[in-house]
């Protein structure tokens, strides 16, 4: 008695061969989302000039305290901007297509590398820098005399703990994941 054909060395029904196909070809719908997020990284660099023109306009007047603040807002803008271009192309190249930039030196290293899991940690991890920014310039406006309210400062923490703690959690999760046995 034979036995059957490995199921790799059977040919597929057709509508089968169908449906991958078309299952396949789907993931190109994703891609205008990433077009999308290029448009928001245009937005937060026009966002970034208009901040930068307002305040260096005045940094011969500022004290140290607000020179502080300046540059934490202008860190916080850069930070979420390097958070769109790893989440466009990561995302792009785990879920659509490779980029293709041939031999130039200017690719950076992390690209074609960060997985699904690398890209959660990197989201994470600049959701929480940019948390910590948000809290940083708070008690900075404190220190200069402004004005909050406990609740308002107590909102400020308990967020960006949660940030902390999701963080740590998906961390854990990773760490699990790459210790158990893959099926």
């Amino acid at each position: 008695m034979t036995e059957p054909a490995p199921r790799a060395a059977r040919a597929k029904p057709a509508a089968e061969r169908i449906l991958e196909t078309a299952l396949f070809r789907a993931r190109w719908l994703m891609a205008p989302f990433y077009v999308g997020l290029v448009f928001a990284l245009l937005a937060l660099l026009v966002v970034f000039v208009n901040e930068a023109i307002h305040e260096f306009s005045g940094v011969f007047s500022k004290t140290p305290e607000q020179a502080i603040l300046m540059a934490l807002s202008l860190i916080d803008l850069s930070l979420a901007g390097n958070l769109l271009l790893i989440v466009i192309f990561s995302g792009y190249e785990n879920f659509v297509s490779k980029i293709d930039t041939g031999d130039d030196a200017d690719r950076p290293s992390w690209m074609g590398t960060v997985d699904f899991s690398g890209l959660k940690m990197k989201l994470i991890a600049s959701i929480v820098a940019i948390s910590a920014i948000a809290l940083l310039k708070a008690f900075m406006r404190l220190s200069e005399g402004d004005s909050a309210s406990d609740r308002t400062l107590g909102w400020l923490v308990g967020i960006h703990l949660t940030f902390v703690v999701s963080g740590l959690l998906l961390a854990v999760m990773d760490w699990l994941n790459g210790k158990s046995d893959r099926h």
